[in-house]
Parts: C-alpha cells; structure tokens; sequence
C-alpha cells in the first residue's frame, strides 16, 4: 500500500499539464489564453501536485490532531488569501466584486439585500412556504440571516465561505479514514486541502461552497450512523436534517443523498451494519418518506423527472443556437461513461468564458486523478470486491453524476462539483492500490490526459466553426 502522493506522479502531471497547455496554446494560437489565465492555470497545477505530495509525505506519520490542525489551517489560509485576492482581482477587471459575467450570484445577494429589514417569519414564508420550489431557498435563507449581522458587506460571507471549506476537508478525512483506511483518508484530505476548484468558489457569492460543506457533513454523519456500533436520536435526526437541507440546495442533490442512503441499507455487509438496526432504519426511512410524499419537495423531484428530457433538448437548441454546432452530439449516452473525469479543462479564449479559463488548471487536476479513480473502482467491484462497504458513497456519487449526465449540464463544471469530494475519496484509494500491473495503467492515462486536453480545445472551436 502506498501511504503518500508520490513525487514522480506529481511531478508528471505538472509536465503534462504544462505540454498541453504548449500545444493547446500553439495550434490554436489566434485563440490562445490571456497571459494572466495561463499563469493561474499554472499556479493551481503546480501548487497543488506540488503540496499534495510534500504534505503527504511529511504527515503521514504525525499524530492526528497535529495532522488535522496543519490541514485545517492550510486549507484556510490558502482560501482566506484566495478571497481577498479574488476580490480585488475582480474589483479591478468587471468594476465589481463579482466574478466575469455575474449572474446566480448576483441574484443571490440582491435576493439577501432585500430580505435584510423582513423579520425572520416573513423571510421564511417567502423562500419555504408561499413557493412552488425550494431550490436556492436554503442558500437564500442563509445569506439573508448573514445581511441581517452583516449588512451589505461582501467580504464577511466570503470569509465564512473559507470557513466552512476548511472544516470540510477535516470532515472529508473523518468520512475517507472509516472507508479507505488511514492513508487513503489522509490523502484524499490533502487532496481536498489543495484543490483549486474547492478554493476558488470561496471568493464566489455562489451556494457551491456551503452546499459542499452539507454534502460532505450529511455523508460523514450518515456514514458514521451506518458503521457506529452505537446509535441515539441524534445521530439519526442529524443526517436526515442534514439530507433535508439539500433539497434546498439543489433538488436532485437531495434525491442521490437518500438514495445512496437506501442503497448501502440494501447491500451494506452485515458485519458492518446489523440486521437489528438495518431493519430499524429502513422502517424509519419508510415512514419518512410517507410522510414527504405529496409535499413540495417530492413534487418537484417528480417535475424534474418528468421536463429532464425536453430540458436537455431545450439546453441543446440553445447552445446550437449561439453557435455551438457540435452540442448535440453531447447526449447522456456520450457523456454518461466520462463523468468520473469531466470536466474538462477550457484553454482556448471562445465566447468570453473567462471563468472556465480561471479554473481550467482545476479542471486538469480532476481528469488526471480520474485514472485513480477508475483504479478504485475496478479494484472495489472485481479484485477487492469491497464494493458493498463503499456503496454509500459510491452510491451517492453515481446517482449525482448520472443524474447530471442525462441533463444539459454534463460538461458544466459547477453541476459536476458537487461529486468532488467522494471522487477525491476515490483517487486517493486508487493512490494506495498502487502496484505494478495497475501501473501500466496509469502509464496509458499518462498519454490520455492531454489528449482530452486538445482535443477539448478542437471541439469548443471547432463547434463555433472558429478554425
């Protein structure tokens, strides 16, 4: 088992990145990135192969609440940095502190702004009660609550933001060290620690950062109420309130939590999880779920079920409509079997998407980690054979991402992160399963990565018929 991210993986990825981003930049050079884009695509590549494998190395033998407090203070001191640079950042290039092209964000702080002189009540019944839909309320919610301390400031909910990231990467290796030991759960920690598309949203005014930090804390808790010998009223109500508040988040969100949840009830091994309190929990997950039915929640879980095919034909016309002939062929039977990877890394200039070119670097570190989590899988379903005591957050994973595979927004980097953290989970256990056969594996990933890189670059271009 290897205990660490080695140096020679780490130091690959960075020449590989830095190759495709060459060629990208030479064959399409009348569409080349903006120097300030290529340098931060740079930076988020270097940094974090660079302190992933340094870090592992150096912690994986300290104790560990030494271990969580380098994490913890890492991983909020680079996102406390990122929020103030980041303002700035966009102060200076849009006017405002806002990223490029705002739009759900700055909705979300108007929607904040107004509530903050409507009592508390009022709040509520306007976002849960006198509504057909409650995706975004709970973000919405929780802004207003934060304009009522805060006033208008936009830094102070940023800085919560970092926050709440910090503590999700501690409770992402409480969740990764019960399912894939000591090691794997420090490596992917420090996974989390450093990636760039974690840290970047934290200088957003977007839900993505919080709803992580649900994610994350819904699944770790739940987990722990499957494996935990021990179980109180507690630990029960917290994971189904938990489960709840995602609903508010984002509906399907909340539909691939519970899923996941009645799956690893279902196949979980039974020294796990005892038959006593499987059968417990599932009368009580029963009963939960007649008691929801018919509300506005499952109403619009059934909503989204029944418009998801003319919503992804709507999203279709749209892009082909602006330009982007090959959309199309973006059908869920095509992007289904490349979500462990997506998405992928924009490093062409094309229809102002300047965002995407901030986070291409991120988007790279996901595509190069999908060969480990390709190795994790295979190695749970057909040598291992563990599958059944990681089927929780596999579950959780393959629900969310398929879901978002059929959909319009198979290649949208914000619909895919919210399956980061578990996919980070998966790479570092694919990291510890490391030997010689899978090896050669990760040796034809190595050819792979880059290729997806360029040919991204092609199909964005050649799509607006650019070249």
């Amino acid at each position: 088992m290897i205990p660490f991210f080695p140096k020679q993986i780490a130091s690959t990825g960075i020449y590989l990145y830095l190759g495709a981003l060459t060629t990208v930049s030479l064959l399409f050079l009348s569409h080349a990135m903006s120097f300030v884009f290529i340098i931060m695509g740079i930076v988020w590549v270097i940094g974090f192969f660079l302190l992933s494998a340094q870090c592992s190395q150096k912690w994986q033998d300290i104790p560990e609440k030494k271990f969580l407090k380098y994490l913890f203070f890492s991983a909020l001191g680079l996102r406390v940095f990122w929020v103030f640079f980041s303002y700035i950042y966009y102060t200076l290039n849009t006017g405002i502190p806002f990223e490029f092209s705002a739009a759900d964000s700055l909705w979300y702080y108007e929607e904040s702004i107004g509530n903050r002189d409507s009592s508390i009540s009022s709040i509520w019944n306007y976002l849960f009660i006198d509504t057909t839909t409650v995706s975004d309320s709970g973000y919405v919610f929780y802004l207003s609550l934060l304009s009522k301390i805060f006033g208008d400031n936009i830094l102070y909910p940023r800085l919560i933001n970092a926050c709440f990231s910090a503590a999700t990467v501690v409770l992402l290796y409480k969740l990764a060290k019960r399912n894939i030991g000591e090691e794997g759960g420090r490596i992917a920690a420090i996974f989390a620690c450093f990636m760039p598309n974690l840290i970047f949203y934290c200088g957003l005014h977007l839900k993505e950062t919080l709803m992580i930090f649900l994610i994350v804390a819904y699944l770790e808790r739940a987990d722990y109420l499957l494996r935990s010998k021990k179980y109180s009223v507690v630990s029960i109500i917290l994971p189904a309130f938990l489960a709840l508040t995602l609903f508010t988040f984002r509906t399907v969100l909340g539909a691939a939590a519970v899923f996941a949840f009645v799956t690893a009830l279902v196949f979980t091994n039974t020294s796990v999880i005892g038959n006593k309190k499987r059968f417990m929990l599932i009368s009580w997950g029963v009963l939960a779920a007649f008691t929801l039915t018919g509300g506005t929640i499952v109403n619009e879980v059934d909503g989204y079920l029944e418009d998801r095919e003319t919503n992804v034909e709507n999203k279709r016309n749209t892009q082909t409509a602006k330009g982007n002939q090959w959309a199309k062929y973006a059908t869920g039977t095509v992007m289904a079997p490349m979500m462990f990877v997506l998405p992928f890394p924009t490093m062409v200039d094309v229809d102002e998407q300047y965002n995407q070119q901030m986070i291409s670097g991120g988007n790279y570190v996901r595509n190069f980690l999908g060969g480990f989590v390709l190795i994790a899988v295979f190695s749970a379903l057909f040598i291992t054979k563990n599958w059944r005591n990681l089927s929780f957050i596999g579950s959780f994973v393959f629900a969310y991402l398929g879901i978002v595979s059929v959909s319009g927004f198979s290649n949208s980097e914000r619909f895919l992160l919210p399956g980061l953290p578990v996919l980070l989970i998966m790479a570092a256990y694919g990291i510890t399963l490391l030997n010689a056969k899978n090896y050669r594996f990760i040796k034809i990933w190595y050819w792979i990565v880059p290729v997806m890189a360029v040919a991204w670059a092609y199909f964005k271009l050649g799509s607006r018929g650019l070249f």
